[in-house]
């Protein structure tokens, strides 16, 4: 890695800095719960109480907003999502309360989290700092990860495990070519090239996808695309390194670790995350395999969890209720129907309402001016990949489609924008990119330099103060009905 390591670390956390205060700035605002937090809120709670989620109330929104813990009915509770993620919300509310501060922190932090990890690994991929803090910063002010960071849904705890483990993967990938070409130059190989040995940093993608699956099962794309993904790279690096077998190299050398260590260990980890399930006397259908004759320990147990995947895996396929912010996928990435978390209509003299009416909002969309830029840039990196061969556009891609093309097979289900919060990062880094071409490489002409940092300047601007615009409806600020209705840029926006 060229450049001063320091600043490799210090740009990046400067950029995370102010990220988190963005984020954590009003965090208990709005103290009610909003959307889908009526599921995840309690859920989280029950595991806590229970080991697993556990049945609730219908009037228990009231109730959680004042901090009031008894919510809860008999029984255990059929969910829709595996549990991981609201084990994580659990820590929030374990470590601060049942309040808004409480059940957002987890989110909050890995929301956070996911901008440091995004500078390192486009300053990885770039090898320039520079546009790592570019990268950073971006996704710093992408409204829809701000929004998701300040909710407790479980869909930012997909994002930022399906994150981790394309960071480890591309560390992988550094530190698989090093040593392959240390082999190679130690002494000359077989034509399939040498063995690379035990890739710890791979393992631990397969742990990041399995904790990504069982946050939120649309992870499962994710595990394929990687495997994929790294497969071709280990070729390309054996085809570098003048191996003659490179493709029996990359397949079956290294790819029949793959199976290791991105389908066996992602499964593991998945029913690893159930342990609190597991081992509960009260979770839904724990009993299942003993009521139907199956008592062997351990195999009742996982054949348990196995039906009862089944009974989400079918409730999930299946679920076409209306609801009136739902979306199809064609429709993200122009941002055509963003979902509101949450809107009061305060008046004057309510909740710091000082005209005759105001508008109070949380609105999940991504900030314009990098979602639909990153169209283009999708364009152009497919076009990259396509001449140049070059990884970087060809990984950016893979972590777009992997979250965002398998919707597409399931256009009667019900869905929503801010699922496409699981490949923000890639939209992000795919505009890295873009402005590390325009910019050049550090041999370019001044002129070329000097023109592509005044443009990409000035693009970085223009994303600061478009999100600075959506900032009060983001946030729940309290503006006049006039102003939130001038933000409103197209009705169906509302």
């Amino acid at each position: 890695m060229p450049g001063s390591a320091l600043w490799g670390w210090i740009g990046p956390l400067l950029v995370t800095a102010f990220g988190a205060f963005l984020r954590f700035d009003r965090l208990s605002v709005p103290p009610s719960v909003v959307f889908d937090e009526t599921y995840y809120v309690p859920d989280a709670l029950g595991i806590l109480r229970y080991g697993a989620e556990h049945n609730y109330i219908s009037n228990r929104n009231g109730l959680i907003a004042r901090g009031d813990t008894h919510i809860f009915s008999a029984g255990g509770e059929f969910v829709a999502h595996p549990p991981f993620g609201k084990i994580m919300i659990a820590v929030g509310e374990w470590l601060f309360g049942l309040t808004p501060f409480g059940w957002r922190f987890a989110a909050c932090v890995v929301g956070s989290l996911a901008i440091l990890m995004t500078a390192r690994i486009a300053r990885r991929m770039t090898r320039s700092t520079l546009l790592g803090c570019v990268a950073g910063l971006l996704l710093a002010v992408e409204g829809l990860e701000f929004v998701l960071s300040r909710t407790a849904l479980l869909d930012i705890f997909l994002m930022f495990w399906v994150l981790a483990a394309f960071g480890c993967l591309v560390i992988d990938r550094d530190q698989a070519r090093a040593r392959l070409a240390r082999a190679v130059a130690r002494r000359p190989a077989d034509d399939a090239g040498p063995r690379l040995g035990v890739r710890w940093w791979r393992l631990l993608a397969g742990v990041c996808l399995g904790l990504a699956c069982a946050s939120k099962w649309n992870g499962i794309w994710y595990v394929p695309a990687f495997a994929a993904m790294t497969v071709a790279w280990d070729i390309g690096a054996r085809r570098a390194a003048g191996v003659p077998r490179a493709l029996y190299g990359g397949l079956v050398r290294d790819g029949r670790w793959v199976l290791v260590s991105l389908a066996a260990v992602p499964a593991v980890t998945y029913v690893a995350a159930w342990s609190g399930w597991l081992f509960s006397s009260s979770g839904y259908d724990r009993n299942w395999a003993a009521q139907h004759g199956i008592h062997t320990p351990v195999i009742s147990a996982l054949v348990s969890l196995f039906e009862y995947n089944k009974a989400m895996l079918h409730f999930d396929s299946t679920l076409i209720t209306h609801h009136p912010y739902q979306s199809q996928p064609w429709s993200w990435m122009v941002l055509a129907r963003p979902v509101s978390f949450y809107y009061a209509a305060p008046t004057l003299g309510h909740q710091g309402c000082q005209v005759r009416s105001c508008s109070q909002e949380v609105l999940a969309i991504g900030t314009p001016m990098i979602f639909w830029v990153s169209i283009a840039a999708l364009v152009i990196c497919a076009a990259w990949w396509l001449t140049q061969r070059d990884w970087r556009a060809g990984a950016v891609l893979v972590g777009v489609a992997a979250g965002w093309l398998p919707w597409f097979a399931f256009l009667s289900r019900t869905k929503f924008f801010f699922y496409s919060v699981v490949y923000d990062p890639f939209l992000v880094l795919a505009i890295t990119l873009c402005l590390g071409l325009l910019i050049g490489a550090a041999r370019a002409g001044p002129v070329r330099r000097s023109v592509g940092a005044a443009v990409t300047g000035a693009y970085l601007l223009a994303v600061l103060l478009n999100f600075w615009y959506l900032y009060p409806v983001l946030s729940a600020q309290v503006i006049p009905y006039s102003s939130w209705l001038a933000r409103m840029w197209f009705s169906s926006w509302i």
